[in-house]
């Protein structure tokens, strides 16, 4: 479904991403870990559209998406929940959810995407009418993912949906992101939060300073001792 190939991409002069490769097959839930600062969040907004590509290309279902315009992305069946999730925080939950429905493919499924996102997440059903920011953060991350999933995409990218939740509601947090997955969508989940993203995922990618360093099933990945040793802190005897 998804291929990177050995994209670059630059923040002005400064090289943020060198020759970066990775995959994401249909239905298929994928993860890319490392420290903060290693270059995931810019590599999920290059596959967003969000950042321009100096250089390698980005396939989507067979189509060669490295040139089009940021705004059809979510048309071809990308949808990123962006790290911090960037509600309108003054705007009500429904309003919110609604605007993920807003693309033209998508209006005519907006009653029964709110009906998937609301069974998805229950604790939003009493909320709709509440301004978003008013919410915890736990639900307000919930109403981010559900205003992606109004849009009905086949790859659902996640930048730290983990970030500043309390330990409980990670744990449901990482649960729901299972579900959505074994409903169909691909998922490409980027997570400093290494031991869950390994447990959640299929396949994973390591990124470290701009660069894929490792990469193998996910279960595999959490044995190996490099991998403990770095981001588990687990020393190997």
């Amino acid at each position: 479904m998804l291929e990177v190939n050995q994209i670059s991409v630059n923040y002005g002069a400064a090289p943020a991403l060198w020759d970066v490769s990775i995959r994401c097959g249909d239905k298929e839930l994928v993860c890319v870990v490392g420290p903060n600062g290693a270059g995931k969040t810019t590599l999920i907004n290059a596959i967003a559209g969000l950042h321009g590509v100096k250089s390698g290309s980005l396939l989507f279902r067979g189509q060669d998406v490295t040139r089009l315009s940021s705004h059809l992305f979510c048309e071809a069946g990308i949808a990123i929940v962006p790290e911090g999730r960037r509600l309108f925080t003054q705007m009500s939950v429904m309003e919110n959810l609604e605007l993920g429905g807003f693309i033209a493919s998508a209006r005519p499924h907006r009653a029964a995407r709110l009906e998937q996102v609301l069974a998805l997440f229950p604790a939003l059903k009493v909320k709709l009418g509440s301004p978003a920011g008013s919410l915890s953060g736990g639900q307000q991350q919930m109403v981010a993912i559900g205003r992606a999933l109004m849009a009905g995409p086949t790859l659902l990218l996640l930048d730290e949906p983990s970030l500043g939740l309390a330990p409980s509601i990670v744990l449901d947090m990482f649960a729901a992101i299972r579900r959505i997955n074994e409903q169909g969508t691909a998922v490409l989940l980027v997570e400093q939060n290494v031991a869950m993203a390994l447990e959640t995922a299929d396949r994973a990618y390591v990124m470290e300073e701009g660069r894929i360093v490792a990469e193998g099933q996910a279960r595999e990945m959490m044995n190996r001792p490099e991998i403990q040793k770095a981001y588990l802190g687990i020393e190997a005897h």
